[in-house]
């Protein structure tokens, strides 16, 4: 059985017999890419990567990923007449490749309703803070512009909202008093690489369940 999320069954196929199957979505350095495919490459792990798809020629984490032997995709929005048909595109690939579940790391794009549709509960994003804390860009700064004591990063279903979806989970990140923007931001970004893949693994583990706007883990 597939993942029950919002009382519909997600159709999750062969968990007993094959590997989960993830889609990551970058646009930039992919570091979280990289940690999330490390996590793959366990004894015993219980997804894979099939495809990564990036927006940016130039995004490295397209680079390293082809030189992990990854399926890799550059699919640019300009060269299509409407954010729709842009996704709409990306939904017909995502099916060819058998995904289950998408991963946006690092992906610089609000998702739209195509997407939403097609994967809806199946999409994945990782933020830099405690959310609804700091939604947004730049939300390491937020935080120490803030002056928070306690910052930390979360894992959350993506909506048709800005990082107002579900939330699965999150780990806090102590501000130091001697912290900087810069090495507050490798710390929380050490920590969204072990809580991103821990969440892949229970999705994939058919643990979550969504009640309301709570994700229950059994």
């Amino acid at each position: 059985m597939g993942a029950i999320l919002w009382g519909f069954e997600s159709p999750l196929r062969h968990f007993n017999m094959n590997k989960g199957k993830a889609a990551i979505f970058l646009s930039g350095r992919g570091s979280n890419f990289e940690a999330i495919y490390q996590s793959s490459q366990h004894p015993g792990a219980n997804f894979e990567i099939a495809v990564v798809i990036s927006d940016k020629k130039d995004a490295p984490g397209l680079k390293k990923a082809k030189e992990y032997g990854l399926p890799t995709h550059l699919v640019l929005p300009k060269l299509f007449n409407s954010k729709e048909e842009y996704e709409k595109h990306l939904v017909n690939l995502l099916r060819e490749m058998d995904v289950d579940l998408v991963c946006l790391a690092g992906y610089m794009r609000i998702v739209g309703e195509e997407l939403l549709k097609a994967f809806e509960n199946r999409i994945m994003n990782i933020h830099p803070a405690l959310l609804p804390s700091f939604p947004g860009l730049h939300a390491q700064k937020q935080a120490f512009d803030y002056g928070v004591k306690i910052s930390g990063c979360t894992v959350h279903f993506i909506d048709s909202g800005v990082d107002t979806g579900p939330i699965i989970l999150q780990q806090p990140v102590e501000v130091l008093e001697d912290d900087n923007e810069e090495t507050l931001s490798n710390r929380i970004l050490a920590v969204e690489h072990k809580i991103y893949s821990q969440a892949i693994r229970l999705f994939f583990e058919n643990r979550l369940k969504l009640r309301k706007r709570r994700v229950i883990i059994s």
